[in-house]
């Protein structure tokens, strides 16, 4: 057998001493980046308990100045509360809270408590949030008037929310707007299209991933939102942006992502779920929301198997 070597010895060393850090000595800035790459859920069943400084640095309300509730892995397999946890967030951050990201559980309820304690959100992010309604969307709206950047994502909001929006959001920046991206049934809509263009003139960037709209739609945004920097036209398949449309696209706009562009950096599932066997039975032109039933919908607000079980009283959670 070989003896060690320098370099063997030497990543020994160092092995030794990071196993021999403190993390309790690190210095104030780092450790709150480090708290800071980790979303709400991490924070509140694990990192806060590391340490009593981490646990006075995780109550801190600058910490919960942008909220992160995304894309937590299968709901039932959670022990969490969510909704709870999500209320207790909003709670640490004092009123200080600008961004809040939620998938899946948000209610109307759980919405209405956030905006009561934090009107001076400036991103909201909803992603297949269905057990929110139109109503309880559009009164929310009307007291966030600071908000300059919303996504909707995977949601079926009618064009009144969006409607609603461009009313009582006038510093309205960003809009994102996504769905699942398909060519069969053929569907042409163009009421989100025409809501956005007569109602969001202040409009600098938007993400209309897989919508239904067609030309007359996307001219109309054209004329209503001379401001608009980035348009994002992925898997927007009723376009035709070969002629005189497309020209106007490319000279208007300084970034555009057109209907069949890669979709590689695009966050969510881009695969084309088509269905042949609805074109026949779906006359063109009809709405995305003539096809839902109410089995479509989710209640991810109800009690679980884990109702008698709340983890945070062991730790005395609640203030």
């Amino acid at each position: 057998m070989e003896p060690p070597t320098s370099n063997s010895v030497s990543r020994g060393e160092e092995a030794a001493e990071v196993e021999e850090i403190n993390w309790t000595e690190l210095p104030r800035d780092v450790t709150l980046m480090i708290l800071s790459n980790l979303n709400a859920v991490e924070i509140l069943s694990s990192a806060q308990y590391v340490c009593s400084l981490w646990r006075k640095l995780c109550r801190e309300p600058m910490m919960w100045r942008n909220v992160d509730m995304h894309n937590l892995g299968d709901l039932w397999d959670l022990e969490f509360d969510l909704e709870k946890m999500a209320r207790h967030a909003v709670d640490r951050s004092c009123g200080q809270l600008l961004s809040i990201f939620i998938e899946y559980f948000a209610t109307d309820n759980l919405l209405n408590y956030i905006i009561d304690r934090s009107s001076h959100i400036r991103h909201l992010r909803l992603v297949s949030c269905y057990s929110i309604s139109d109503d309880g969307l559009s009164e929310g709206i009307k007291r966030l008037p600071f908000l300059d950047e919303i996504d909707l994502c995977y949601c079926s909001f009618s064009k009144e929310v969006l409607e609603a929006i461009g009313q009582y959001c006038p510093r309205l920046k960003s809009l994102k707007l996504n769905c699942q991206g398909f060519r069969l049934p053929h569907i042409e809509c163009n009421e989100e299209a025409l809501a956005i263009a007569h109602n969001m003139p202040g409009l600098k960037s938007l993400q209309l991933f897989g919508n239904k709209l067609t030309n007359d739609g996307l001219l109309a945004i054209l004329d209503g939102c001379h401001h608009l920097e980035s348009l994002d036209l992925r898997q927007c398949f009723n376009l035709n942006l070969g002629g005189h449309v497309g020209k106007r696209c490319a000279e208007q706009i300084k970034i555009v992502r057109y209907p069949n562009d890669p979709t590689d950096d695009y966050e969510f599932d881009a695969e084309i779920h088509d269905d042949a066997s609805f074109d026949d039975e779906y006359p063109s032109g009809i709405s995305d929301l003539d096809l839902l039933s109410d089995d479509d919908y989710y209640d991810f607000s109800a009690g679980s198997d884990f109702s008698d079980y709340d983890p945070y009283e062991q730790y005395h959670f609640y203030d």
